[in-house]
């Protein structure tokens, strides 16, 4: 667009200076500079296409034009010339192309405007109006056409086309987004269906199973499964773009799906949330949710024991530009202090440990609540995919 403006003052600044010398019998200063400013300005633009630098044609421009319109104004009757409101243009081109450009070039021309009328107002006069008083009508008629021709019919026309293109461009963007989201959330609608299958052949593999310890672990390995489908599930239901998990309706759904699998329906086991309003990275929420059901799932099974009231509690709370602590455990029986993933075959005690440092992150235990406590401090991981070309 700027191109464009440019050819074409610089065309209609050449016809305009011709017009003065030779139609409105002007001599003098105000026809060369239209000339010398046609031909300076044709160059500048000419040179764009050899460094390719636009915002350098651009001030060029606008410089020029600042200079040309003052000279012509300051012999054309100063502050009461009708060329001065070509100053104006000066600004609004300078906020077509950026909100910078727009504020420099409007306090540096009403700084202008402030000197001419100071200048008008005082004694000393580098000229007066070199206007013949027969031609000031014409050259007032002109200058106005000249205003509003590079204002309506090169920067509106040229604006307008502009718009219609982003316009254009933006619904093509918007509904290849919407054709992402669409098929983002398929993946994970097969995803989750995936791992719902899975779980339920590992239920049908448990049932059929008469060994309890093996049973047990399948059981264990479904329950994993299900925590990873209900992440799949929450990203599929989301109505916006973002691939980021609600942590507290997450870990509610997941605890209260543990207790139900482990105790039963009718159970007495409490759940205690103290979670604020995050959402995290799906690469964050699954290590986070494994971490969960191991903690949980042992504590339901050997923490608290049947026939006693139990209590499960989970808290996340935000310590760091990207860090959290993460608190929980359950007020069961607990286990020995000398048990570590070191000495321990448990396969869930060594998965949270493991997925603790997966997270970035540290875990300790606390040893003076009773039951099991952890503390895990980690930060929130978004995994970048490198397109190959």
């Amino acid at each position: 667009m700027i191109l464009k403006v440019n050819y074409s003052s610089s065309i209609f600044a050449a016809v305009f200076g011709l017009i003065c010398f030779f139609l409105l019998d002007i001599r003098g200063v105000i026809p060369y500079v239209f000339l010398i400013y046609a031909f300076i300005n044709l160059i500048n633009t000419l040179l764009y296409q050899q460094h390719n630098n636009l915002v350098l044609t651009y001030n060029l421009t606008s410089i020029l034009s600042m200079i040309g319109a003052i000279v012509i104004t300051i012999y054309s009757g100063g502050i009461q010339s009708p060329f001065i409101f070509v100053l104006a243009i000066v600004v609004f081109a300078g906020y077509v192309t950026t909100k910078v450009f727009g504020q420099l070039y409007l306090i540096i021309n009403l700084a202008v405007l402030t000197i001419l009328f100071l200048y008008d107002t005082g004694d000393f006069k580098i000229s007066g109006n070199t206007v013949p008083l027969e031609s000031r009508n014409w050259f007032a008629f002109l200058s106005a056409v000249f205003a509003v021709y590079l204002l309506g019919g090169v920067f509106g026309k040229n604006l307008l086309r502009a718009h219609h293109k982003l316009y254009k461009s933006r619904n093509e963007i918007q509904e290849r987004i919407e054709e992402k989201e669409t098929l983002l959330k398929e993946v994970h609608h097969r995803v989750k269906n995936n791992l719902q299958t899975v779980s339920s052949l590992l239920s049908l593999q448990s049932r059929a199973i008469a060994d309890e310890k093996i049973s047990n672990i399948i059981k264990s390995s479904q329950n994993r499964v299900v925590s990873m489908a209900m992440v799949h599930e929450m990203l599929y239901k989301r109505d916006d773009y973002l691939s980021k998990i609600e942590l507290k309706p997450y870990v509610k759904e997941l605890c209260d799906y543990l207790v139900r699998s482990v105790k039963g329906s009718n159970n007495s086991v409490k759940v205690d949330l103290d979670i604020d309003d995050h959402k995290l990275s799906i690469d964050t929420v699954i290590p986070l949710g494994l971490i969960i059901n191991e903690t949980i799932t042992n504590a339901l099974k050997y923490g608290i024991t049947e026939g006693h009231d139990g209590e499960v509690h989970v808290s996340v709370h935000k310590i760091g530009d990207n860090r959290f602590a993460m608190y929980l455990g359950d007020n069961g029986i607990g286990y020995p202090e000398d048990i570590s993933p070191r000495t321990s075959n448990s396969l869930g005690l060594k998965l949270i440990y493991n997925l603790a440092r997966q997270l970035r992150g540290t875990i300790s235990r606390d040893y003076d609540k009773k039951g099991t406590y952890y503390r895990i401090e980690f930060e929130e991981i978004v995994e970048e995919f490198n397109s190959v070309d």
